[in-house]
């Protein structure tokens, strides 16, 4: 997929999103109906019991689809910008990326950044919720959060050159 530019990453998302929907039983095409929510999460209008959810970036494209509420994120781990990490994570989360071997540091990054936007994806919020709020802590491969409701599950992938995070909450919420 290298090579694609960011529009056929975009289609090929979707590709993959009509294969997981076929498993379902579900035909998706440009044309199926889709609902938007109050900040614009896309869901199937005849279908309000799927969630599915899209990611894409340069190099990768991840599709997920659920019974429950989902967010998917994924990224290509390069470097970070440090004005990002001041904005977005949370004093403990800072800390853990500064004393972090260099080496580690853009991975430990990109680590958490999925995470926060899989779950502000999850929950249709988008980056208007406080991302510092959503916080992360990992502990080997384990990852700890105070976050209730919430499933989350991350896969590091080409020797640590992708990761792709995943949130499914438990409960519903008003769309």
């Amino acid at each position: 997929m290298i090579g694609l530019d960011k529009r056929e990453f975009h289609s090929h998302a979707h590709k993959m999103l009509r294969e997981c929907l076929r498993n379902k039983k579900i035909e998706y095409s440009e044309a199926t109906p889709v609902t938007k929510g109050r900040l614009g999460k896309p869901s199937l209008t005849e279908h309000p019991d799927v969630h599915y959810n899209i990611s894409h970036a340069d190099g990768i494209a991840a599709c997920m689809v659920s019974d429950l509420e989902c967010g998917i994120d994924c990224e290509n781990v390069r470097d970070f910008r440090p004005n990002v990490m001041k904005r977005a994570f949370s004093a403990k989360e800072r800390e853990m990326v500064e004393k972090a071997p260099e080496s580690e540091r853009n991975l430990l990054f990109f680590r958490l950044w999925t995470l926060k936007e899989a779950y502000v994806k999850a929950l249709g919020t988008g980056i208007s919720y406080p991302l510092a709020d959503a916080e992360f802590i990992f502990d080997g491969d384990n990852i700890e959060t105070d976050i209730d409701n919430c499933y989350f599950r991350q896969y590091i992938l080409k020797n640590g050159r992708y990761v792709v995070s995943i949130c499914e909450i438990k409960r519903k919420f008003p769309r």
